[in-house]
């Protein structure tokens, strides 16, 4: 418990349910595929228990209870809180299950159904929000503000032979005119393991955790970073919102999201703590994605 990672196990789960929600203990618990800053745990057929991990604050999972039902009021909510405790000294949430699997776990085959459900769920969440809304000092904000960022990605991950190619799209994202409309809300982290796949196509967002408000060419990015390649233009027909300036810091960001991708592969590859090695993968095609414009 003294680390930044916590082992969330079945057992961990039924103890915190026994102390907590006696009600829910007697049902099953069930491993999940994926997870980093919280490890989510099937409860159930119809709920999931999420459980903060290697989030350092508690402060990703209070934003999403405060924000999540004023975002969403028709899409599964938090049904029960669990508060720190001697036995797991972080915050865990119970919710409602959406079935599927990860995309960093699964594959998009319906392009053309995913980009229009993509779309449809952005042009829904990207409403201006609220004077009282969360900013963050990275999503949502210019791409030139995450240029420390991009910088370390570019120098540890990209090859060789496409370093002058990356650098061209990130340098163009940097200079595109800086969003001119009033912020609105952003997820701020759609990469492969936040978005849940049924049948071939989107079934799910999950992890508000980084939501805020500011620039939707965020959310934007995930024309590359998540759909099949082919269907950017289709998506963004359909999103029918983003000026050419937006579709430039979007690439631009799509390629940043990538890089990253790429390094939590490699720190996978290495057994670093963190690392994903699936993800080194799905992020080089995500940037060839990117560097073909498709």
């Amino acid at each position: 418990m003294t680390g930044t990672e916590i082992d969330v196990t079945a057992d961990l789960v039924r103890e915190l349910l026994r102390e907590q929600h006696p009600d829910l203990a007697g049902l099953t618990v069930r491993e999940v595929a994926g997870g980093w800053g919280n490890q989510m745990r099937r409860l159930g057929d119809e709920l999931a228990v999420r459980m903060q991990r290697m989030d350092p604050t508690p402060e990703l999972q209070l934003k999403e209870r405060r924000w999540l039902p004023v975002l969403a009021p028709r899409l599964p909510l938090p049904v029960r809180f669990g508060a720190p405790s001697e036995r797991f000294p972080r915050h865990w949430t119970v919710m409602t299950w959406v079935p599927g699997e990860p995309l960093d776990h699964a594959s998009i085959s319906q392009g053309a159904h995913a980009a229009d459900t993509l779309a449809g769920f952005l042009r829904a969440l990207h409403v201006e929000a609220p004077a009282e809304a969360p900013v963050s000092t990275s999503s949502g904000t210019p791409p030139g503000n995450c240029a420390d960022a991009f910088e370390d990605f570019f120098r540890t991950v990209v090859p060789d032979d496409i370093a002058a190619d990356v650098r061209a799209v990130w340098d163009d994202a940097v200079a595109a005119d800086a969003w001119q409309g009033p912020p609105v809300w952003v997820h701020g982290d759609l990469h492969p393991a936040n978005v849940v796949v049924s049948d071939g196509t989107l079934c799910g967002i999950v992890d508000f955790g980084a939501v805020s408000a500011g620039d939707p060419a965020w959310d934007l990015a995930a024309a590359w970073v998540l759909l099949p390649a082919g269907t950017a233009q289709r998506f963004f027909d359909a999103y029918a919102r983003a000026d050419g300036a937006t579709v430039r810091r979007a690439r631009g960001l799509a390629a940043m999201k990538s890089l990253f991708l790429m390094l939590m592969g490699r720190n996978g590859d290495r057994g670093l703590p963190g690392g994903k090695p699936h993800w080194g993968p799905a992020g080089r095609a995500a940037l060839d994605r990117v560097l073909n414009g498709v």
